[in-house]
């Protein structure tokens, strides 16, 4: 059967989240002059906050934890981390962070190109995202790849997150397509890559950091562009 449906996971995958969010908490830091009344160095504390952002998003994938910890964590640990602790800083990094976050909106190096080639080939797109509707439809549409998706799918609209299989399930209902005719590509290896294979789909795992890992006839690619060696 040919290949018809592309799935794309969103963040990090083609809209450039980790360049978006150091650039907004960078513009928060000097707004507030943390460094001024502080004295933190912002890449330090920009490298503790992704780390501890990073174990939250993984609770959260994992069931451990909902949403509303991790907003009322990320900032407030990273600060405390540092000595400080101040809940109202920290409510004041997280409501201006996710307002502020779409105001940048670079996209992974090739991803518009890529769009491109797929869509000229006539392969349906589609986004499946873990991330909250609202800010995954914005970023979309602020970044202007909106119209190349044919379905947007994020976890809060369907009340799962991958790799659960529902999440695939739901997505592929909303976009009429079999799973013997989609693939999913994403860089994340439990959720994307692992998820879709899983649940019976075909996937591209979208390895950005060389984490190099590997499983039987999965594919994986370092650069957007390599998409074109398979689709």
């Amino acid at each position: 059967m040919k290949m018809q449906h592309v799935f794309f996971d969103l963040d990090n995958t083609l809209w450039d989240h980790r360049r978006n969010a150091y650039l907004t908490i960078k513009d928060l830091f000097e707004k507030q002059e943390i460094t001024l009344k502080y004295h933190i160095n912002f890449e330090e504390f920009h490298s503790v906050y992704h780390d501890i952002n990073e174990e939250l998003w993984e609770k959260i994938r994992d069931g451990i934890i909902g949403k509303e910890y991790l907003r009322e964590h990320r900032f407030y640990d990273s600060f405390k981390h540092f000595g400080i602790d101040n809940k109202e800083l920290a409510l004041y990094f997280e409501e201006h962070f996710l307002d502020n976050i779409v105001s940048h909106n670079e996209l992974v190096e090739g991803a518009e190109d890529v769009l491109e080639y797929l869509k000229a080939k006539n392969y349906t797109l589609h986004i499946i995202s873990n991330g909250f509707q609202e800010v995954t439809e914005r970023k979309c549409t602020l970044s202007g790849i909106a119209p190349y998706f044919t379905t947007i799918t994020s976890a809060d609209a369907v009340g799962v997150r991958k790799p659960n299989p529902w999440i695939f399930e739901y997505s592929l209902g909303l976009s009429e397509a079999r799973k013997e005719e989609s693939i999913l590509i994403g860089d994340d290896w439990i959720a994307d890559a692992m998820g879709a294979t899983d649940f019976g789909m075909d996937a591209i795992f979208f390895d950005v950091y060389k984490e190099d890992k590997q499983k039987e006839g999965l594919k994986a690619i370092t650069h957007l562009q390599q998409i074109k060696e398979y689709l």
